[in-house]
């Protein structure tokens, strides 16, 4: 029987680790791309029938881990699969400050995984399965950090911001296909992970929003992260799916 494929990257911790919590089903092949693996997806795994893989790959280093999806895709071809969806989830914060005291090193890293990366990886998922006319979908996880300014967060901002646009060009492109992948940038939230934990604890002196990240969490308004990943499965799920290559789980 064909299968749903999902490839994830980001999935060994927080929102990421929820999705692919989400995902293991005896009807799915889950590919995930981390740096690290998670012993307790492979015990969630066995106990679910779901096919699990895990490709340990720092997506520092992006080419490498596009270079070996592509590999394997290619090798798959379309027969074993019902669909194919690509969740680029992965990202990091450089060191929360003004860009005057930015590390280039730092900024650079942030960048790679949270911009060069999903590029790479979504090139080599669209160039295995161009032929293939089953259904395909690729997410990239955004944030409202990417349409909207914040102070002493612009590497983050900046790769979030890229990425809502180099979506908007890749739906462009793969609507003048016949069975062009749909596409979106979706922010997921606000969500309750370590991303905000970096921002409750960066110096104030150095982050002058960091007072309104400690009353979101003190009045309980962040989105766990079991939570959150069923948001981005069920928006992922709408028949209008890649309508908008720009999207929001709280407008749906």
């Amino acid at each position: 029987m064909q299968k749903h494929l999902y490839i994830l990257t980001g999935g060994s911790r927080g929102m990421g680790l929820a999705i692919a919590e989400q995902l293991l089903d005896s009807n799915n092949i889950l590919i995930c791309i981390s740096r690290n693996t998670q012993a307790s997806l492979t015990v969630a795994a066995q106990g679910a029938g779901a096919h699990l893989k895990q490709w340990q790959h720092d997506l520092a280093q992006g080419a490498t881990a596009s270079e070996h999806l592509q590999q394997w895709l290619q090798q798959q071809g379309p027969n074993p699969f019902a669909s194919a969806t690509l969740i680029n989830n992965a990202g990091v914060i450089p060191r929360i400050g003004p860009m005057s005291q930015a590390d280039p090193h730092d900024l650079a890293h942030a960048l790679r995984v949270g911009l060069e990366a999903p590029m790479q990886i979504c090139a080599a998922f669209l160039k295995a399965t161009d032929g293939w006319s089953l259904p395909r979908k690729i997410v990239n996880i955004s944030s409202g950090l990417g349409r909207r300014a914040m102070a002493s967060q612009a590497g983050y901002c900046a790769a979030k911001a890229g990425m809502d646009h180099f979506t908007r060009c890749l739906a462009l492109e793969e609507a003048l296909k016949p069975h062009g992948a749909k596409v979106c940038s979706l922010a997921p939230g606000v969500i309750d992970t370590d991303m905000q934990v970096q921002m409750r604890g960066a110096a104030s002196v150095d982050f002058p929003d960091q007072g309104g990240f400690i009353q979101l969490k003190a009045a309980g308004q962040l989105t766990s992260p079991a939570e959150a990943a069923q948001r981005i499965l069920t928006y992922l799920a709408r028949a209008d799916f890649g309508n908008n290559p720009v999207g929001d789980v709280r407008d749906a």
